[in-house]
């Protein structure tokens, strides 16, 4: 029986690899997305679950008794009341919600390598939106960027995933060639392999 040769990999492989990496990143995303509250609580749990082990082992021995006659009168109680059970539920899952919420303050600004890579963007831009009898351009090399990117977002990879642009007036918007020679070298600065919706105002 003839041997068949192993078959070769194909040039569109990297692609597709590629491909499905970017499906599995953006599946787990999702999940995240969708499996936030259930991870917020169960982090808020384990808060209180921590704070009531802490509270109990710093309890005196002799009050652990009393302590523990208390909470088998507050459990007898909710069992008891119309809806007791089912609002207590509701607050420990508010009081798990309040205390699992992220508390990391937020980000002031961009990185130092998301602001390299809007700064190279910038720079990029020059040649399309500067003119030279300008005599206050907003597109000039050296320039501030920040002035020109009045908004931008970027992924979990640290690549543009939205960029908000204030062009001068006397770029010539309204052509169709000036536009896709925009978006062109945008495309090709903020990350190849990807699509990008453009929206011209």
């Amino acid at each position: 029986m003839a041997r068949r040769p192993l078959p070769r990999i194909l040039s569109s492989g990297s692609a597709s690899l590629t491909r499905g990496r970017d499906l599995a990143r953006t599946a787990a995303d999702n999940a995240t997305d969708v499996l936030h509250p259930l991870i917020v609580i169960g982090r808020g749990l384990r808060v209180l679950a921590s704070a009531g082990r802490r509270r109990w082992a710093q309890t005196p021995k002799d009050k652990r008794g009393p302590a523990l006659f208390l909470g088998a009168a507050c459990v007898l109680v909710v069992a008891i009341v119309p809806y007791g059970p089912l609002g207590a539920l509701f607050g420990v899952m508010a009081a798990a919600a309040w205390h699992g919420r992220d508390r990391s303050p937020a980000g002031s600004g961009p990185g130092d390598a998301e602001a390299e890579r809007l700064r190279s963007l910038y720079e990029a831009l020059v040649p399309y939106f500067s003119a030279p009898e300008d005599p206050s351009p907003l597109f000039s090399h050296g320039g501030a960027w920040e002035e020109a990117f009045s908004g931008y977002e970027f992924d979990g990879a640290g690549r543009v995933s939205r960029l908000r642009i204030r062009y001068p007036a006397y770029f010539t918007d309204g052509e169709t060639a000036s536009r896709a020679r925009i978006e062109a070298l945008l495309h090709a600065k903020a990350g190849r392999g990807r699509e990008y919706l453009f929206d011209w105002d």
